[in-house]
């Protein structure tokens, strides 16, 4: 069995609350879920404030924790006027310790501000990354090696992951969620955060798991999450309706009211999306696929696709 991922966040003197608590809440609620997540915190300093003023409990010291190949550590933006202290540029140990844990293979992920701290620490020499649209011109005259770039919500690039801030944190933590768990996953947690619009990095989401999802209406996504999960199975509008706890004509109607689109044209999707996705396993013929996705032969696979 496969130890659970370690997701670090570090509470830098000053801290956002918000780009702290955000990616925060996303883990501690994909762990409800069941996913394999620890939470830690750590910092660097005793006393700690918040940039609102919050006092915080004194936290473990960033030294007494352990990390291997695939935690991650998330460090949150901060006030620029501490980034831009000579308290903050003597943090040479914990810079060091940024580098090494970098060259171990723990990934480590920046939001807002948080991006000044991975340049101090050499993290996104030559890299492309972001930080709040504010903070751009400043983070690459302070680092003018960084490839900072603006308009795009976060970035990924090997194991540095660094985000625009306050919300675009979330965004990057679910997004890291369905890398491990899958976007039915994610999507799921999206929900329980009230989060119904998922953002990819460029915030042009492109999946057909996620698109369609910006309502409320506990009856549709309930359809659709059936859906998602059953496309092998052969369903009737009848039968949805029941899922839905509503008649078929009001399903009809609301489906496409809600979503812009009808429901055969959803299913259509769905299967196109994972026929993609099974095409790129060698070991499955056409006829695999197709059963898969709930046909009986794959001509009518390749009918959907024309």
């Amino acid at each position: 069995m496969n130890p659970a991922k370690k997701i670090l966040f570090v509470v830098p003197p000053k801290v956002h609350v918000l780009d702290l608590t955000g990616p925060m809440q996303v883990f501690y609620e994909a762990k409800e879920y069941g996913a394999d997540y620890e939470l830690h915190f750590i910092s660097f300093q005793n006393d700690l404030t918040s940039s609102a003023g919050l006092r915080f409990w004194k936290t473990d010291n960033y030294k007494k924790i352990t990390l291997s190949p695939g935690d991650y550590i998330f460090v949150p933006g901060a006030e620029m006027e501490y980034l831009r202290s000579a308290s903050f540029k003597k943090q040479k140990g914990f810079m060091k310790w940024l580098q090494s844990l970098h060259k171990k293979g723990v990934s480590v992920c920046s939001i807002c501000t948080g991006a000044f701290i991975l340049a101090e620490a050499g993290l996104l020499n030559g890299a492309t990354c972001t930080t709040h649209w504010k903070r751009i011109t400043e983070l690459k005259k302070t680092y003018p090696s960084v490839l900072a770039i603006n308009n795009i919500l976060y970035t990924h690039e090997g194991n540095i992951y660094t985000s625009a801030g306050i919300t675009s944190g979330i965004d990057l933590a679910l997004a890291i969620v369905e890398e491990h768990y899958g976007p039915l996953f994610a999507h799921k947690i999206s929900r329980e955060l009230l989060v119904y619009y998922r953002r990819s990095s460029n915030h042009n989401q492109g999946s057909i798991y996620l698109d369609y999802r910006n309502h409320i209406n506990v009856g549709i996504h309930t359809v659709q999450d059936w859906l998602i999960e059953n496309l092998h199975r052969k369903t009737t509008i009848d039968h949805l309706a029941v899922i839905a706890n509503m008649s078929a004509r009001n399903l009809t109607r609301t489906f496409k009211k809600i979503t812009g689109i009808t429901i055969n044209n959803y299913m259509k999707q769905l299967r196109l999306e994972k026929a993609k996705t099974l095409s790129n396993n060698p070991g499955l013929t056409s006829e695999a696929i197709a059963n898969q996705l709930g046909f009986t032969d794959s001509r009518q696979l390749r009918r959907i696709k024309k």
